[in-house]
């Protein structure tokens, strides 16, 4: 990942006005900042969320707060909790993600 022709800023990620994006099950908002080529999110998803898609986007993720499920489409599961992290290429391994308990995420891509 290549940044450049960003200037020094700082995000009250309360001040950004969240999107809704429905799931196979439940909801995920974003609060979405673009610098460049590059997106940052706060995502919270609500109890229930499973997503309706197999993601081939690379992303950077940070789970803040409850509890994430990432499923790789070749069955794998990986359970991410408050300060842990994945990292995963584009077009690198299809992957979707669920929760029961809810979870608060910090992504790049």
């Amino acid at each position: 990942m290549q940044m450049s022709a960003i200037p020094f800023g700082t995000t009250d990620w309360s001040s950004v006005e969240p999107t809704e994006h429905r799931g196979e099950r439940g909801f995920a908002y974003w609060r979405t900042q673009v610098f460049g080529d590059i997106r940052v999110r706060m995502v919270e998803y609500t109890p229930g969320y499973l997503a309706d898609h197999w993601c081939t986007k690379g992303h950077i993720l940070l789970c803040t707060d409850g509890e994430l499920h990432t499923e790789l489409k070749d069955g794998r599961i990986f359970t991410l909790r408050p300060g842990m992290s994945y990292q995963v290429a584009d077009n690198a391994e299809p992957h979707r993600s669920n929760t029961e308990v809810g979870a608060k995420l910090f992504i790049v891509d």
